[in-house]
């Protein structure tokens, strides 16, 4: 807690400097608009560890921060242009990740940081209502790396009642290829050895289509198509087969993997006080899963500055054919391709949870510059016996 409010005051601090430079120079067009600052805890624990072939534990907590600053200009058209920088740190510890080499009191990846900046840029011409715009990111853990870039269009219509946008982005990233420690000196059919970099590219085109129907319902069409290469199992995720004793081989999955995922959004407006907001996602790939997600979320003002937001998700899939549990799986069916982790099984979940948001145009808590809090809690619980809990903080400064 200590560290959030040395965080908040620099925040603030800050916004008060930058906007005394803008004001002091009439000739400066680039000013603050915002400043958002995120802050979460993860935790979830679980028993079908992949690392350990489907059985352990999975054990994970997770605290993450990520710090946006949004600066906004206009040019001599009227054009607005909006520069985006974003700052995430993950501070993260793992139990399953310890059983990688567990002769070790702590293997190197059970506890890591992960830092990953990104710098955005958009464009948007009030007079023809189109926005255009990229940006670069980037990823860094112990054991990957990912490099990213994105570009993005959208039009709306004459009147605002409908819009249609588009965003194409390529991810490139490397892992160090990291293997159970009975693997790192023995020949098997794995492709990597110990130490070995190995490439996972990502390249995405999310497309979607907005319409007003009318002043209470509001319609979203999305689809977000895309499409991996690489090295798309993990390494240290051990797969024990039933006629094979106690020895363990790599996960081994395919080198490339086509995602569809095609869904609904929906909100209405029930008077003044509530919105109904509903999801619905339907997801294919060429591993032959298939996913519905269902999700309902009921936002009530209980003052115009006050609100509350409960919610609820429903998620089911299908499972892939390259999936068994501990010692399910048998050498003798020759299988080219092989997992036990769970979160490619036949599974089910749901989530519970709510949102709580102050928003107010003359500041929050005596700080003038804060003008939106949010508070978001939510308990996920998944057929398999994971559960996990997650606690959301993100504060708006104008």
């Amino acid at each position: 807690m200590k560290k959030i409010v040395i965080t908040v005051a620099a925040l603030v601090m800050f916004l008060n400097v930058a906007k005394a430079q803008t004001d002091s120079t009439n000739h400066r067009k680039l000013k603050v608009d915002e400043v958002n600052f995120v802050t979460s805890y993860y935790h979830q624990d679980g028993n079908n560890s992949a690392v350990t072939g489907g059985i352990g534990s999975e054990k994970l907590d997770d605290f993450g921060n990520s710090f946006d600053l949004q600066l906004s200009r206009f040019d001599k058209k009227d054009n607005k242009h909006t520069l985006g920088v974003e700052l995430g740190i993950d501070v993260y510890s793992s139990a399953s990740s310890d059983k990688i080499d567990p002769s070790t009191i702590s293997s190197a990846s059970s506890k890591d940081v992960r830092i990953s900046p990104s710098l955005n840029y958009l464009i948007e011409n009030a007079k023809n209502n189109i926005s255009m715009g990229g940006g670069v990111s980037f990823s860094q853990e112990y054991d990957y790396t990912s490099i990213g870039a994105n570009v993005v269009f959208a039009k709306a219509s004459k009147d605002k009642n409908r819009e249609f946008s588009a965003k194409a982005s390529v991810f490139l990233d490397t892992w160090a290829v990291i293997l159970p420690i009975e693997l790192r000196h023995v020949n098997t059919n794995f492709n990597y050895k110990q130490g070995d970099n190995a490439p996972r590219n990502s390249y995405n085109l999310a497309l979607g289509l907005t319409q007003v129907i009318n002043q209470r319902l509001q319609v979203s069409l999305l689809t977000d198509i895309g499409y991996q290469t690489g090295l798309l199992g993990t390494a240290y995720q051990r797969v024990y087969f039933g006629d094979n004793g106690d020895n363990a081989y790599s996960e081994k999955l395919p080198d490339n993997r086509f995602k569809l995922p095609v869904g609904v959004r929906a909100n209405y407006f029930l008077g003044d006080k509530f919105i109904l907001r509903g999801f619905y996602r339907y997801y294919t790939d060429s591993w032959n899963l298939t996913a519905h997600t269902a999700e309902l979320e009921i936002p009530y003002k209980i003052t115009p500055f006050i609100s509350v937001a409960p919610f609820y998700r429903f998620y089911s899939q299908s499972g892939v054919d390259y999936f068994k549990p501990y010692k399910e799986h048998m050498l003798s069916d020759n299988s080219e391709f092989y997992t036990s982790d769970y979160d490619l099984s036949k599974l089910t979940s749901h989530m519970v949870g709510a949102n709580f948001r102050m928003v107010s145009a003359y500041g929050l808590f005596g700080v003038k510059k804060l003008n939106v809090f949010e508070l978001r809690y939510s308990y996920y619980n998944r057929s398999t016996d994971l559960t996990s809990h997650l606690i959301t903080l993100a504060l708006k400064f104008k």
